[in-house]
């Protein structure tokens, strides 16, 4: 069922939920959260559909925040607010209001959607789009517990990572850090296979792709060891190489479906690593509310650490450059002390003949008598 409402108002929203809940047979609200998207135009279809499909598994009550952007003077003084109301089989197992908010009222979604918030339940904000820099000092964000951005869709996606770690508030998350999580189960359980220590990681992905340098991070911040980044032409992670004491750990996953794991003494077995879609990341992200104190720290080691030179190199350097060092001055120094011995004997004789030719003077000046 679809009930439109234009130039409406939050109460008039509530009252058609209502009757939209009486008019398909279910008035018992049976939703565990309240979901509010914040996206533009474009991409409100592509987030309502993986809301719908999320929303099988945590039936919710769906709000889609649209600003529209008004083009005349004129319509940025006009406030309106327009709905959408769906409820039944159109809102999947909840429901679900478009809200598409002009003029002023865009500068104040927050004040339009916590009417519209189910009572004694948990809210998610998600940004599929333009994420604020600090989701939990944004309006809407600070009506959430959980505050769902991604990091792919920016235009430098590895300097926003920077950003997020900068802003970090505990209930933030990113779908970058989701995408992951079938390779950090993987990678645990292969190191649970042998008892080693690892030495270095090398971790293959995409150019510009938050996911690797999040797995990277991770891998850097919990085993405390080297890790290099490098590219590969994708699609997204290729590969992670793990040295150890026992030999290489690889996950390689060249087609984006099918990864293989090998390990040294055991053969190579084939791994389901298939990229997943933005519905199984959201219901994903929907099972856990509670801050997430893996992905802050991994967040918080920084990507400018990663393809570090390791300590054992760097310590073996020194003592080559100061011995290098310790020659050359050696070997410079006979140079100087031939140079300044033959200095100290030029200025005796100097002297010496000054002395001479001031004895001879008056012996002249008597003969001149």
């Amino acid at each position: 069922m679809k009930i439109d409402l234009t130039d409406t108002t939050a109460g008039e929203i509530n009252k058609a939920l209502v009757q939209g809940r009486r008019a398909i047979g279910t008035p018992a609200v049976g939703m565990v959260l309240t979901l509010v998207i914040v996206t533009d135009e474009e991409n409100a279809y592509d987030a309502l559909k993986a809301a719908n499909d999320a929303s099988r598994e945590h039936p919710s009550r769906t709000l889609v925040v649209i600003k529209r952007i008004s083009r005349t003077p004129r319509d940025r003084t006009h406030s309106r607010l327009d709905a959408e109301v769906r409820v039944g089989a159109e809102a999947g197992t909840g429901e679900t209001v478009i809200l598409r908010l002009y003029g002023e009222v865009s500068q104040h979604a927050d004040s339009v959607v916590l009417p519209l918030l189910l009572p004694d339940a948990p809210v998610v904000v998600w940004w599929p789009v333009n994420a604020p820099l600090d989701p939990a000092k944004d309006p809407l964000g600070a009506l959430a517990q959980r505050r769902v951005t991604d990091t792919y869709t920016a235009e430098e996606p590895v300097r926003e990572l920077t950003a997020r770690a900068d802003a970090y508030t505990p209930g933030d998350t990113d779908l970058s850090w989701t995408r992951i999580t079938p390779w950090r189960s993987m990678l645990a359980a292969a190191l649970d296979q042998v008892d080693c220590r690892v030495q270095a990681v090398e971790v293959e992905g995409e150019a510009f792709n938050p996911s690797c340098e999040l797995l990277a991070m991770w891998l850097a911040d919990r085993l405390d060891v080297p890790v290099r980044r490098s590219p590969s032409a994708g699609p997204g992670l290729t590969g992670v190489r793990m040295d150890t004491t026992c030999g290489p750990i690889t996950l390689d996953r060249a087609d984006g479906s099918l990864a293989t794991l090998s390990i040294k003494g055991q053969p190579a077995r084939a791994v389901a690593l298939k990229r997943r879609d933005t519905a199984e990341l959201i219901a994903e992200e929907l099972r856990r509310l509670d801050p997430d104190d893996t992905y802050a720290s991994a967040l918080r080691y920084g990507v400018d650490r990663l393809n570090t030179v390791p300590e054992q190199e760097a310590s073996a350097s020194t003592p080559e450059a100061a011995s290098s060092s310790a020659s050359d001055t050696a070997s410079a120094s006979p140079d100087g002390a031939r140079s300044a011995a033959a200095e100290a004997a030029k200025a005796p004789a100097k002297k010496a003949t000054s002395s001479r030719a001031a004895k001879k003077a008056p012996s002249r000046k008597a003969s001149a008598k």
